[in-house]
C-alpha cells in the first residue's frame, strides 16, 4: 500500500465543512496530517469548479466521492461533468434507500436500477462503487442482501466499496468479504470498531478489534487501488483521528 493509495473520508470531518471558506481549510489540514487524497463526502454546498481549484492548489486529488441515488437517478450527466473536472473515477452511493432494503426483490429491483446507471458511467470512462452498513447482512432465504448485491456487480456495471466497520457489525468477517469481492472491489473503507463496555463503538485504526494485518493482505490480494479512512463519530477532534488512523496504517506499510 502506497502513500498516495490512502485516502481520508471527508464525512469524518463533516462538521469542519460547512462553508466554502471551511472546506478550503479544512483541506489544508488534511494535507498537512499527510494525505494526498481524499473521499468527498459530507460537504456543504460548494460550485464543482470551487472544489476543484482548492484541491488543485494543495496538490489533494479527489479518489472518490459519495453520491446521492437521487442524483445518480436523475441528474447522471451533472454527475459525470462534475467528476471529469476533478479526474476522479469512482462515482460511489453511500447506501442503498430504505424502499428496497425489505426483501430479495428488492435488492434485484435496485441492483437492476443500480446497474443501468452503472454502465452509463462505465460508457462515460468512470466507475460506480457501492458502499455498505450492516442492514445488508439481513438474509433473505438464508441469502444475505450483501450477497445479491455482490453477485450482481461487474465490470461494466458497479463494484463494492466494503466498509470493515459496518462489515463486522453486521456479524460478517471483513476479510472474509474482501477476499469475496476479488476484483471487484476498487475502494475500500478502512474503519476500526471497539468494544466499550456492551457497546461496540467507532475506534481510530489499531485501537480496536478488526485484524489489520488480515483485512489489508485480503486488499492487497483483490486488487483494492484506494484505502480511505473513515470515523463516522469521534471521541477527540476528528483531525486527529484521521492523523492517528494514517500513522498507523503508515507504519503498518513500512
Amino acid at each position: 500500500m502506497e502513500k498516495s493509495q490512502m485516502a481520508a473520508q471527508l464525512y469524518t470531518i463533516r462538521e469542519f465543512l460547512k462553508t466554502p471558506e471551511a472546506i478550503e481549510d479544512s483541506l489544508s489540514k488534511v494535507k498537512q496530517i499527510g494525505y494526498d487524497a481524499v473521499q468527498v463526502s459530507g460537504m456543504g454546498p460548494i460550485e464543482p469548479s470551487a472544489l476543484h481549484d482548492i484541491t488543485s492548489a494543495l496538490d489533494l486529488s479527489i479518489c472518490a466521492t459519495h453520491i446521492s441515488f437521487d442524483q445518480l437517478q436523475n441528474h447522471l450527466d451533472d454527475v459525470i461533468s462534475s467528476h471529469k473536472l476533478w479526474e476522479c473515477r469512482y462515482v460511489g452511493l453511500g447506501s442503498m434507500p430504505d424502499a428496497y432494503r425489505s426483501s430479495a426483490d428488492g435488492y434485484a429491483k435496485f441492483v437492476e436500477e443500480f446497474s443501468a446507471i452503472g454502465r452509463r458511467l462505465t460508457a462515460a470512462g468512470l466507475n460506480l462503487v457501492y458502499h455498505n452498513h450492516n442492514f445488508e447482512f439481513e438474509k433473505f432465504g438464508g441469502v444475505p442482501g450483501m450477497q445479491i448485491l455482490l453477485d450482481g456487480a461487474g465490470p461494466d456495471t458497479y463494484s463494492m466499496e466494503i466498509d470493515t466497520y459496518w462489515v463486522q457489525a453486521g456479524g460478517g468477517n471483513p476479510t472474509e468479504w474482501i477476499a469475496k469481492a476479488n476484483r471487484r472491489i476498487k475502494v475500500v473503507h478502512l474503519k476500526d470498531m471497539a468494544i466499550v463496555g456492551r457497546n461496540q463503538v467507532y475506534a481510530e485504526i489499531g485501537e480496536g478489534n478488526i485484524n489489520w494485518d488480515s483485512v489489508l493482505q485480503a486488499c492487497r490480494d483483490s486488487g483494492v487501488e484506494y484505502y480511505v479512512i473513515e470515523q463516522d463519530t469521534c471521541t477527540r477532534d476528528p483531525f486527529e483521528s484521521l492523523a492517528m488512523s494514517l500513522r498507523y496504517l503508515e507504519k503498518m506499510s513500512s
